[in-house]
């Protein structure tokens, strides 16, 4: 239901969704579960926004961003599944407090003149946090952001670079036999609540005020975070 109210209108609330999957399964399986959900869902976007993209923002993020997968597969096939949990909290609550940040002291200027391989370091922080957790948007908005993108370009942007960041982590979890009949299935059962959010979410976002909802939901996933992590440490 969150990523599916994510990808209605209500932006940043599917990344509570892996975090509280991961409550139940291993993280990486979570993640796996998620995957085919969220690449389903980036054909709406992509398909609407296809035509109003920054080739300047893809360009050096989407570069980054394949070595931060790398990383990340890495990352979670070289350390204990605790580890892992441990680094999804982490992600979480900083995602979490970000958000409440951005919220409250608005959109950070610093990186507005920023050059390209600036880009593709955020780019890397966007790929990494987005295989462990599927929370690839603080590093990308931190650059993107401050750029002043048109919105319909910012928009369309965001949904082809996380497509494509999507699709490219699929050899990672295929790598580490993540994609089993088990997974799949979950995932299948969940795809029509994930679309069916989606269009509750359409319709929602004109008529619900927004702020006190996204408040509570980011500080849900500050609690989420820490109570990850003391799992992992626990």
């Amino acid at each position: 239901m969150l990523l599916g109210l994510a990808k209605g209108g209500f932006a940043g609330m599917g990344a509570l969704s892996l975090p509280l999957v991961a409550m139940t399964v291993s993280p990486v399986r979570a993640a796996a579960i998620l995957l085919p959900i969220l690449i389903v869902q980036d054909v709406v976007g992509v398909w609407a926004f296809r035509r109003d993209w920054s080739g300047y923002v893809l360009g050096w993020m989407l570069p980054g961003a394949g070595v931060g997968i790398l990383l990340g597969y890495v990352y979670a096939t070289s350390v204990s599944a605790d580890a892992v949990l441990g680094l999804v909290g982490a992600v979480s609550a900083v995602f979490g407090a970000y958000r409440l940040w951005v919220e409250r002291r608005g959109v950070p200027q610093s990186a507005g003149g920023s050059p390209g391989w600036v880009g593709s370091l955020f780019g890397v922080a966007s790929g990494f946090t987005s295989q462990i957790a599927h929370a690839g948007q603080p590093p990308f908005q931190f650059w993107v952001l401050p750029r002043r993108l048109p919105r319909d370009v910012l928009v369309g942007t965001t949904a082809i670079f996380f497509a494509v960041v999507n699709w490219v982590k699929v050899p990672a979890y295929l790598a580490l036999g993540q994609f089993t009949a088990a997974n799949l299935t979950v995932a299948a059962i969940l795809l029509p609540v994930a679309v069916l959010s989606t269009l509750a979410g359409v319709r929602l976002v004109r008529r619900v005020a927004a702020e006190r909802f996204y408040t509570a939901i980011y500080v849900l996933m500050i609690a989420v975070g820490v109570k990850l992590m003391a799992d992992a440490l626990t």
